[in-house]
């Protein structure tokens, strides 16, 4: 009985005001929908509610023009228009100024465009509040372009007050053309606001605040909040307001990314890799090309863990270019080899795919193991004897580009994949891997590799179904490499530390942000940048690559650089995967003011493979923003990435970094900020993980609520089948 009242209760909440078309709010109708659905994605009552104020502007104090100054800030006045001023600024433009008084003093209005607007709408004689930045003109305070209100009755706050904190939305140009600016936005949402008569509905049940270790027992509820984010009274509840959406946010995007890792893991067995089997041992006795570095051996002792635990193993490895990742990797293959099992590896293009594959063979030494390459260009009779040797278990390590994936790719027992350097290869990718496992019925263990350092509270949400592990230490005899910043001015200098560096039998990078000259920019592009290094080192043979050059000439081009046949390779960014050249000890990236941090610590990492002393050069104009000193300075300060990373995350912000929709299941985030709420975040994980650990398919009644919101927000059927 009580199972048929809470699915009752929760079906009519599906249906509830919040679901209602946005054109069906007051103010709002069909032409308005579309510029909202189309501008801003608001196409219900619960989008607009949701479509939180980016600032609000304090307008509690209500200033007297005898009080004012031309150096104040934003102030706000009460008073009446007196009269209306037009004067001619030439063809189709002219200034309209209205004088305003509040009985204290005069100051004048003035609008340089919309001034027929403010003619046709304000009208002399009554009371507005006017907002806006004061200033003098002709010994008389101005505010130009103010912002203007009725002061009627129900919009003025108790006598003596302002107006509040003052919400402002962000709008586009287009709707800026059409006159909807953030005020017409704060209309439509106090509309709103005035219809939910009702409270709204509580997506965190009143048991999880009371779990041990909660810290937000006297969190605001979600109806408080929802209407505090908007109007709040003052800036404690607008603080308080934002913690309440912040946690809710972070809160279900973990408990999604858990629920949906505990499901898979309860599908799929893991195969289970009991011994070091011959294949291992003989390869950690004979053909390590080093010893293991701590860090090396520590993910080694994980992955062994996990591989042997029964459970199928999902892991983050990350580590700096050079760490030795790769090593660590072909090593668990090995483990998944002397099992009886098939390995494969996934990388996003064919130059790193055939890059893995000779470092693989040369690793792997005289050992007896068969390694193949399936990637778009094995085609024909070649590529169906790799099919065949996967089918039958003579191919015993695949490496591959998207290829592994498609459906006529069958293994014989494949029990590893590991996945290098594609931060959008997600989960749902991952999963297809999954049919390919032994009779369906087991998992393939996933590995999946990033020279990109992720912040822990980014790793959390995008990569939230994985453990982690990291290698934070480079092999023995890598020398940090050096990086200076270089202005354009001093480049007759930088030429000939360069040559220098050639003259000594080192080998150079050079790198520019644009292929072609373009009309809108005053980059350096790489075409005329060639002939003008060409010219400075006519006694050395440069290489030019670029991501519009065809597969086989990019692979001819960068091969002769390999070879060293070329002592300088002229590139664009991509080169930033997938090359190795331990004799390239310089990289000069010019208008290194263009790239973000992450980028340029990955080129940084294409040179220090050596054993010689290497450096980084960054070059850029003298004139630089502020945020762009400081990438410039934390790359000059630091080679570690992880800093760099957390750096990148809090001046970027995690939107603008690649990958982050890699999961497939990471909601985007209206008003949490991973750079900035990490300790949000870790609470989020600790209550979504208690609550999963009870009731991993969220079908205890306490929990009905989380179950149908998750539901909500994925926008899918909510499944009640479980309630009887």
């Amino acid at each position: 009985m009580l199972a048929r009242l809470v699915k009752k209760r929760y079906l009519c909440g599906a249906m509830d005001i919040l679901q209602q078309d946005i054109m069906y709010l007051p103010g709002v109708g069909p032409n308005r929908k579309k510029v909202l659905s189309q501008e801003l994605g608001i196409n219900t009552f619960g989008d607009l509610l949701q479509y939180y104020p980016y600032k609000h502007v304090d307008r509690t104090t209500m200033y007297r023009i005898s009080d004012l100054t031309g150096d104040m800030p934003f102030v706000q006045v009460k008073g009446r228009i007196l009269s209306f001023d037009t004067f001619d600024m030439g063809p189709r433009r002219e200034r309209v100024v209205a004088h305003f008084t509040d009985g204290s003093g005069l100051m004048d209005l003035v609008w340089f465009n919309g001034g027929k607007y403010a003619k046709q709408n304000y009208k002399i004689g009554k009371e507005y509040i006017v907002f806006g930045r004061p200033g003098v003109f002709n010994n008389r305070i101005q505010v130009t372009h103010p912002e203007m209100e009725e002061a009627a009755p129900n919009n003025l706050p108790p006598e003596g007050a302002g107006l509040g904190l003052r919400p402002y939305y962000n709008t586009t140009e287009k709707m800026k053309k059409q006159n909807f600016s953030s005020r017409s936005v704060e209309k439509l949402v106090k509309t709103l606001l005035e219809k939910l008569k009702e409270p709204l509905s509580e997506t965190i049940p009143p048991y999880v605040r009371s779990l041990k270790g909660f810290v937000l027992k006297n969190m605001m509820s979600r109806d408080e909040a929802l209407r505090a984010i908007h109007f709040p009274t003052d800036a404690r509840q607008l603080e308080q307001a934002r913690l309440r959406l912040k946690f809710e946010e972070l809160f279900f995007v973990q408990l999604n990314i858990l629920r949906y890792a505990s499901e898979q893991r309860r599908r799929f067995r893991g195969l289970v890799f009991q011994r070091i089997g011959p294949l291992f041992n003989d390869f950690y006795r004979h053909c390590l090309p080093f010893e293991l570095t701590r860090a090396q051996k520590r993910v080694m002792h994980e992955i062994r863990a996990d591989v042997a635990s029964g459970r199928q193993m999902n892991r983050l490895l990350q580590g700096d270019v050079g760490s030795g990742k790769t090593l660590v990797a072909l090593m668990a293959m090995l483990i998944a080899i002397d099992n009886g099992h098939q390995a494969c590896i996934m990388a996003p293009t064919e130059i790193l795919a055939e890059q893995h594959l000779q470092t693989i063979r040369d690793f792997l030494g005289p050992l007896p193991i068969h390694v193949e390459l399936l990637t778009g260009i094995v085609k024909g009779k070649r590529r169906q004897q790799v099919l065949q040797g996967l089918l039958d278990g003579t191919v015993h390590i695949l490496v591959g580009t998207h290829a592994v994936i498609e459906d006529t790719v069958q293994f014989q027992s494949l029990g590893l994949v590991v996945i290098d350097e594609q931060h959008r290869f997600g989960v749902a990718q991952r999963a297809k891997l999954w049919g390919k496992g032994e009779g369906f019925h087991y998992a393939p263990h996933i590995l999946v590799m990033t020279a990109t350092p992720i912040p822990r509270t980014l790793a959390m949400t995008l990569y939230g179904d994985l453990d982690v592990s990291v290698i934070d230490e480079l092999p023995p005899g890598r020398k940090p490499i050096r990086t200076t910043h270089v202005f354009d001015s001093r480049m007759t200098s930088l030429y000939e530390g360069m040559r220098r560096q050639i003259q000594q039998g080192r080998q150079i990078y050079v790198v520019f942000p644009l292929i072609q000259e373009s009309e809108k920019s005053d980059l350096r592009n790489l075409e005329q940048g060639f002939e003008v290094l060409c010219q400075a080192f006519p006694e050395f043979r440069l290489s030019k690559v670029h991501g519009k050059m065809k597969p086989h000439d990019k692979e001819a081009e960068m091969q002769r650089f390999v070879s060293g046949e070329t002592q300088m390779l002229v590139a664009t960014t991509v080169i930033e995967v997938g090359v190795n050249v331990p004799n390239a000890s310089v990289m000069v990236i010019l208008d290194a003011q263009r790239f973000g941090l992450s980028q340029l610590h990955q080129l940084r990492g294409r040179v220090g493979r050596g054993a010689d002393q290497s450096y980084c050069i960054l070059v850029t104009p003298y004139k630089l923003s502020e945020d762009t000193r400081k990438r410039i300075d934390i790359m000059c300060e630091t080679n570690d990435g992880f800093r760099i990373a957390e750096a990148d995350l809090k001046l970027r912000g995690p939107g603008d970094l690649e990958g982050t929709q890699q999961s497939g299941m990471a909601f985007d985030l209206k008003i949490a900020d991973i750079a900035r709420d990490g300790q949000l975040v870790q609470l989020a994980r600790d209550m979504a993980k208690q609550i999963i650990d009870e009731d991993s398919t969220l079908q205890l009644p306490k929990n009905y609520a989380l179950a149908k919101h998750l539901a909500d927000m994925r926008q899918s059927p909510f499944d009640w089948s479980h309630i009887s």
